[in-house]
C-alpha cells in the first residue's frame, strides 16, 4: 500500500486506512467474529492506520478494536482516536475530560500510546472557548507526558479548520463526505490552504454514506433530493459500463497526493479486500469525467452541520 506523510509530522500513512466507526454497530448488527476478521484483514491488506472514537458504538469500537488487536506488535499498525464527543448530542471538551477521555480510550485499546488523536466533531460548541483555549491545550499535556503522538481535528463545515488553525498549531485535520465525486469542498476549499502551513490532511467517507455506491440509501442520509437523483444516475452510468461507482469513488479520493490517506470502514472483510485491489488498479479517466459531468448540475450542494456561527 502507497503512504504518504502526514503534513510535518513523521507518521507515513497509507493512502487507504481503516475506519472503526462500522465496529460500533453504528450501521448494522456486528458480530465479534466480523469484527476481529475485519481488523486483521485491514492490517493484512495494508490499511495499517486505524481511526476509531469514543463516540461510536459510545464505546464499542474501541473494545472491540483492543480485543482485536491483542498480540499484534505495537509497532506494525497507527492508531487514532477522537474525544470530545460521546452521544448524539452529548458533547464534552473541558480539559478534565480530555484527560479522561485520553486514559478511558488507552485502556479500551491497549495500545500503550496513541498516533493521534482528533477533537471530534467540533461545529457543535463554542470553538473560542472550548477547542482553543481550553481543549487542545490539555491535548498537549497529554502529548508532552507520552500518551499522544500528534492531534487534530474533525468535523463538517470548512470554516472551522481556518478559525482553529488560525490562532494555534495542530497536526492534522479531518474532513468527511467532501472530497468525493459529488463534493469536493474539502479538497477545493481546504487542502491547498493546509498544505502551505504543512498541516496534514485526512479524508474520511469516500462513499458518502453510501450515496456513492450500489446499495439502498439509508434513511438518514442528509443530502438534498437532487444529489441523490443525481447518484443513482451516476451509478447507473458506472453499471452501464461494467463498473462499480464505488470502485471509481474510491480512486478519485486516492488520487490526490495532497490529501495523506483517507479512510473508509466496513465490518465486512470482503469489501476491505475489494477496496485494496480498487487502490491498486488504475483509475478510469473517462469514466471520471463522464460521472463528473452528470454530478456537474450538484457539485458541492450538502448539507449544514453544528452550530449557525460555525457554518
Amino acid at each position: 500500500m502507497q503512504t504518504r506523510r502526514l503534513g510535518k509530522t513523521n507518521l507515513h500513512l497509507p493512502i487507504l486506512s481503516f475506519g472503526a466507526s462500522s465496529l460500533g454497530a453504528e450501521f448494522r448488527s456486528v458480530t465479534l467474529e466480523e469484527a476481529m476478521q475485519s481488523v486483521r484483514t485491514a492490517l493484512d491488506c495494508g490499511l495499517n492506520f486505524i481511526d476509531t472514537s469514543p463516540f461510536y458504538g459510545r464505546g464499542a469500537s474501541e473494545v472491540l478494536l483492543g480485543f482485536a488487536l491483542k498480540g499484534v506488535p505495537r509497532d506494525s499498525y497507527m492508531l487514532g482516536t477522537k474525544l470530545g464527543r460521546y452521544d448524539l448530542t452529548h458533547f464534552d471538551f473541558s480539559a478534565r475530560r480530555v484527560t479522561e477521555s485520553i486514559d478511558v480510550s488507552l485502556h479500551r485499546l491497549g495500545c500503550g500510546h496513541l498516533d493521534l488523536v482528533l477533537c471530534h466533531d467540533i461545529e457543535f460548541v463554542p470553538m473560542q472557548q472550548m477547542i482553543v483555549d481550553e481543549t487542545l491545550p490539555a491535548l498537549r499535556k497529554a502529548q508532552q507526558a507520552g500518551k499522544v503522538r500528534h492531534l487534530g481535528l474533525s468535523g463538517y463545515p470548512q470554516k472551522i479548520f481556518k478559525f482553529i488553525c488560525d490562532q494555534t498549531e495542530v497536526d492534522c485535520v479531518l474532513n468527511y463526505n467532501q472530497y468525493t465525486l459529488q463534493n469536493s469542498r474539502f479538497g477545493d476549499e481546504t487542502v491547498p490552504w493546509l498544505k502551505e502551513r504543512g498541516i496534514g490532511a485526512i479524508n474520511a467517507g469516500p462513499f458518502s454514506a453510501r450515496l456513492l455506491t450500489n446499495a439502498p440509501l439509508p434513511v438518514w442520509l442528509k443530502e438534498p433530493a437532487e444529489v441523490k437523483a443525481a447518484a443513482r444516475a451516476a451509478a447507473a452510468h458506472c453499471a452501464g459500463k461494467g463498473i462499480d461507482i464505488a470502485q471509481l469513488a474510491l480512486q478519485f479520493c486516492l488520487a490526490n497526493p495532497d490529501i495523506t490517506t483517507t479512510v473508509a470502514g466496513s465490518a465486512n472483510p470482503a469489501n476491505i479486500r475489494q477496496w485494496a485491489r480498487w487502490a491498486a488498479q488504475p483509475i478510469d479517466q473517462a469514466l471520471l469525467r463522464e460521472v463528473q459531468a452528470i454530478f456537474a448540475p450538484v457539485k458541492n450542494l450538502g448539507h449544514a452541520e453544528g452550530l449557525a456561527e460555525n457554518n
